[in-house]
This record gives structure tokens, sequence and C-alpha cells, in this order.
């Protein structure tokens, strides 16, 4: 039994948590299945591997930068609440749930292998990370309902191998509106957010016209420039960094007063800007290089996948992590990545009004959870709807990220008191549904839970594999045109 839990405790920590080797060993299986030899296998797996480190470097890049703007924000407007940020939460819960994520995210990825195998649903899920996040929320909700550990792996993999599988099915018809008929699919659970992106742009389609993509905005010669991704984003990110460093100067009165934002006490106001200088140069670089790691991904996997699609997973599409669609339009990762944080201000106004009526925690604006899902709400509404669709598709996106958390507080227990929770808006519609299924019933016994939770699944898989058949088998785009060619995962 010690050797079984270490070998569990090896993939859970060492494969599964960590998606550059989630992605390699992916890519791997595919190119096995393919019967490419050895040479291959190992360039392919190496490529791809690398491609996602690459991936995350330029997101540690991007993080850094974007937390010295979330402080300065807060501290230019003085509000006060909890930040949603994944990673501090999960950090938060491994010392009580640890053990209980561990077997249900292992378990739980299995799961979602056989709902792919066996249904339409054919989606493998290859972002570690947030199978990692999920896994977490479910155990903790789980068990906050009084589910004995062994009740909460068993219940909360399928509940997990469910939402892996489901997910990608719904946003499928959007995101090959995005990548042109690619066979790609969104493993990310912001999705629910990018739908709502993309269905945004579809109305503005319809009202006013789809207009102009975002790639096509025009620039005057002299700021012809402000064209390549690279430089505008890092020209667009300084404006904004300079005026809430402004903006925070006038309220506290000294730069000496600025914390937290990697300035040492008696800086100068020159310093303090050119600081600001320096972030924005780094958030454009993180972005450039989050482009260059997806490229790479994409060029490995995406052919390797044929082999999983015809021997393990038939028809299978790789759900990959919400940077993928960047690519396909970087100004409007930039736009929705705004707009999306205009959305979250607006809700935290309503949200502060209206907190003592309602009893919600005030949700403040997270720069991360903002920039990756506001930047794929921007790409998806741009899709349908062109730049305004970009900015009203962020827009939303940033209230469902600030909303859908607060309700989520109420049903993480003990977690719920912390200063943060879940950001992303799959974690909140989905913890929010199954946290109350469960509590409702709490006092009826493990199995009445159990049971209940479980129609809620079967329920959400029967409606997806309706959805694949009728909206993403049939080939139909959201915006009407016709696709370049029969979707892949049209195939029999």
């Amino acid at each position: 039994m010690d050797i079984l839990t270490a070998i569990v405790d090896f993939l859970v920590d060492e494969i599964f948590s960590k998606p550059f080797y989630l992605v390699g060993l992916m890519t791997a299986i595919g190119l096995i299945a393919l019967r490419k030899p050895l040479s291959a296998i190992v360039g392919g797996t190496l490529k791809a591997t690398m491609g996602f480190l690459i991936l995350v470097v330029g997101a540690v890049t991007v993080i850094n930068a974007l937390d010295p703007l979330g402080k300065l924000i807060l501290g230019a407007t003085g509000a006060k609440g909890v930040v949603p940020l994944n990673e501090a939460i999960v950090a938060l819960a491994q010392s009580q749930y640890g053990a209980v994520t561990a077997y249900l995210m292992f378990l739980g990825f299995l799961v979602s292998l056989a709902i792919a195998r066996f249904t339409n649903l054919r989606y493998v899920f290859l972002t570690g990370h947030h199978i990692f996040y999920m896994a977490t929320m479910l155990a903790v909700i789980l068990v906050t309902v009084k589910l004995t550990d062994a009740y909460a792996v068993v219940v909360g993999a399928i509940l997990l191998g469910t939402i892996m599988v489901i997910m990608p099915a719904f946003a499928q018809p959007w995101m090959r509106k995005v990548t042109g008929g690619e066979a790609l699919a969104m493993g990310h659970f912001g999705s629910l957010g990018y739908i709502a992106a993309g269905v945004t742009g579809q109305v503005v389609a319809r009202t006013a016209g789809k207009g102009k993509s975002t790639e096509e905005i025009e620039f005057p010669e002299g700021l012809r420039f402000l064209r390549e991704p690279m430089v505008g984003t890092a020209v667009a990110m300084f404006v904004i960094y300079l005026v809430f460093a402004v903006w925070y100067l006038a309220r506290v009165g000294e730069v000496a007063a600025v914390e937290g934002v990697g300035l040492a006490e008696g800086t100068t106001w020159a310093s303090y800007l050119m600081a600001q200088v320096l972030n924005a140069l780094n958030f454009g670089v993180g972005v450039a290089v989050i482009l260059l790691g997806v490229r790479t991904i994409i060029g490995e996997i995406v052919p390797a996948f044929a082999g999983i699609a015809e021997r393990v997973v038939p028809n299978a599409l790789p759900a990959l992590d919400c940077p993928v669609s960047f690519p396909y339009a970087p100004n409007a990762v930039l736009i929705g990545f705004l707009a999306s944080v205009v959305g979250g201000l607006a809700s935290l106004a309503v949200l502060s009004i209206f907190e003592p009526a309602l009893g919600l925690a005030l949700i403040l604006p997270g720069m991360v959870p903002h920039f990756f899902t506001g930047g794929t709400a921007g790409v998806f509404g741009n899709a349908t709807g062109g730049r305004w669709g970009a900015v009203l598709g962020g827009i939303v996106n940033g209230v469902l990220i600030t909303f859908l958390p607060a309700f989520l507080l109420i049903v993480l227990g003990n977690l719920g008191f912390l200063n943060t929770t879940f950001g992303d808006a799959d974690f909140g519609w989905y913890g929010i549904v199954i946290g109350n299924v469960a509590s409702s019933l709490q006092t009826s016994g493990q199995i009445v839970v159990s049971v209940a939770v479980l129609i809620v699944a079967a329920i959400l898989i029967a409606f997806a594999s309706w959805f694949q058949r009728r909206y993403v088998e049939t080939g139909w785009s959201p915006g009407g045109e016709a696709m370049p060619e029969p979707a892949p995962e049209a195939a029999s």
C-alpha cells in the first residue's frame, strides 16, 4: 500500500500537477501511437515540454509585472476586500485538504479520459495546474459538507472528470471561430467568460454590424510602430502604470509611502516613474514570450495528437491553456484585459453599494485573472463582434469574475473566510452549483449527497453531449460564416 501511495503521490506531485510534463507526456503518447522513430519522439516531446516552459517564463514575467500594478490600483482607490487568486487559495488549502486533492486529481484525470473515450465529448484537458486547482476546490466543498475522504475522492473525481470534458465542448464553436477551424480546444476554467464574450460579440454584430477586427486598427504614420504587438502592448501598459502611479502619489503624498511595488524608502520621483517604465517593458516582453511558447506547443502537440485521436481516444482534441488563443488576435488580448478590469471595477462599485443587503464580500480586481481571462475574452469577442465585441466581451468577463467569486465564498466553508478565493468563471459557477446542492442535502447523509451531485454531473454530461452533436459536430459557426473546412472533430 505504501508503494502504491508513493507512486500516486509521485504522479500527482511531479507529473499531473506540472502542465509542461503533462503536455510532453501526451505528445510522446501521440508520437508513439503514430509509430514515429525514437528520434522524432524524443525531439517532439522535448520541444512541446520546452514550449510550455517558455510559456511559463512569459506568464511569470507578466505576473511579476502585474503585481505592482494591482497594488497601485488598490492603493490609489483605497479599496479593501478579497483578491481572487487561484495560486494563493490553493496554497492555503493544501495543509488541510492536500491528501484528498492528490488522490482526487489523479483519479479525476483517468475519469476524464474514460468519458472522452466512451462519449462523443472527445477532449483531453491538458492544463495541469487548472486540473489541480479544480481538484482542490472540489475537495474543499465535499469535505466541508462532511463527506469522508473516500467519498470525497471518488465523487470529486467524477465531478472533476466531468468539468474537464464538458467545458471544452461548450466553448468549442467559439474556439473554432477564433482559430479558423484548427484542431484545438480551450482547456481553461475561465470558459464561461469566453463563451459569454463570444455571445456578446454576436449580439454586437447583429445589432451594429461586426465592424473591423482589433487586428485591423489603423495607426497614423507616426504611430505605425504600435502595430507591433510587443511594442504596442508595452506603450499602452506604460500609460496605465503611469496613470495609477501618479494617482497613488496624489493620494498618499510621498514616494516613500508606496509599499509593495519594489521601491525602497527614500526613492526619488524619477526612480519611481522609471520603475513603471521597466514594469511596462517587462509586461510587453512577457506577452511576447507567451506567444512564442504557444506557437512552439501548437507546432508539436497538434500533429502528435493525431496519434491519440487514432489509437487512444478516437477523434480527440487537445484542450490547452487560454494563452493558446493569444496569437490569433494579440491586440484583442490587451483590449480585453483592460476592458475586463473596467468591468471588475464597475462590479466592485455595485457590490459596495449593495453589500449590506446581499452580505457578499467585496471582490477586488486581481490583475492576473483579469489579464489571462480578460485577454482571452477579448479574443473571443473580437472573433464574433470585432473590436467592440472585444471591448464588451472583456467587460462581461470582468463582471462574471467579480460576482461569481463573491457567491462562491459562501460555499467554501472555513476557507471562505480568508482574503482570497478562486478567480476564474468556471470555478465560480461549478463550485456554486455543486456546493449548494451538497450543502442543502448535508443532513441527509453521505449517500444522498453523493447521489445528488453525481446526478448533476450526469445531467451536465448529457447536455454537453447534445450540444456537441447539435452545434460542434454540425460545424455550426457563431458568426454565421462557413468555416474554412469541415471541423476535424465532426468526423465519426
